[in-house]
């Protein structure tokens, strides 16, 4: 292991590699949206879509101190785009701290540290 690498389990790593392309894209598609219309409600179907994804990213991140500030969108409240897209790019911004500390090159390749 290269030192200064933390490790993770590979569950995590595997959620971590199919969950960041698609949330990756849903940043990407809020964002673009939340250029055109910040103030517009999002529909309670891209809630749930949006949190199952967001339930699933939690379970990599459960254990970093980020977690703390990370929240879920709440449908009851009807949150307006620029709102998804900022607890949006607080996932990422965690997701990919988690990739940089537990993913690294080991002297052959890159991978994982578990």
């Amino acid at each position: 292991m290269k030192a200064g690498k933390a490790t993770t389990t590979l569950d995590k790593a595997a959620t971590h590699d199919t969950t960041m392309p698609l949330l990756n894209s849903m940043y990407s598609e809020f964002k673009e949206l939340s250029k055109k219309k910040p103030d517009a409600a999002v529909s309670k179907s891209k809630i749930n879509i949006a949190n199952r994804l967001l339930t699933r990213v939690r379970t990599v991140l459960d254990d970093e101190e980020s977690i703390d500030f990370l929240d879920l969108l709440d449908e009851d409240d009807v949150p307006q785009v620029s709102d998804v897209t900022l607890i949006l790019s607080q996932y990422v911004a965690a997701m990919e701290s988690f990739h940089e500390k537990h993913h690294g090159w080991d002297g052959l390749v890159h991978r994982w540290f578990t």
